[in-house]
């Protein structure tokens, strides 16, 4: 029986109004629930990256992969595991000014997340850390247990290949030498 583990998909296409919910729509129909969700322009001009994770089996994941793969206005679409990937989230949590000064620790909490503040006013601190999930979520344990966090939220995983290029980048390219042979052909 195959294992279910963290896939992080990365999809490639145009930015096309209404593809999100379809590429959606293909997850919940199988009953897997997205983790993390970003989308954002590409390295390609024109292009916007989907970066989608979910915890399931390879066979699942294969099958998730190809069918969105089938839609018009995709590119192209992959998934890769951790190892195959660089990645990161942005985590910000909120805590009390008064709280806050008053854990004595301030410095060394910094340091040992390797967090920066990003506001501080008389009633709030913003706190930002990157990292993976689990670093993000050890320092809102720490905070939650000493004094309490107000608000938190984590960005979806930005990820990229540890690939020289972007896999979409190949397929481009051996895309434009087929057309330019197929044109010489004709000439």
């Amino acid at each position: 029986m195959n294992t279910k583990k963290l896939y992080t998909v990365i999809i490639f296409s145009e930015n096309t109004v209404g593809l999100l919910n379809q590429i959606t729509i293909i997850f919940t129909r199988r009953q897997l629930n997205i983790e993390t969700l970003s989308v954002s322009p590409s390295a390609i001009k024109g292009i916007h990256k989907f970066t989608i994770t979910t915890y399931t089996d390879e066979e699942m994941i294969d099958k998730v992969v190809k069918q969105i793969d089938k839609r018009v206005d995709i590119l192209k679409a992959y998934y890769n595991t951790d190892e195959e990937m660089v990645y990161q989230e942005i985590a910000l949590y909120k805590l009390s000014t008064e709280l806050f000064i008053k854990m004595g620790t301030v410095e060394a909490l910094i340091r040992k997340y390797n967090a920066r503040i990003l506001e501080m006013n008389e009633d709030c601190v913003v706190l930002e850390k990157s990292g993976h999930y689990d670093e993000t979520q050890a320092l809102f344990n720490e905070l939650s247990e000493t004094i309490g966090v107000l608000q938190f939220i984590r960005s979806g995983r930005v990820a990229i290949t540890k690939s020289k290029v972007e896999r979409l980048s190949d397929m481009l390219a051996d895309m434009e030498r087929k057309l330019q042979e197929k044109q010489q052909i004709e000439q």
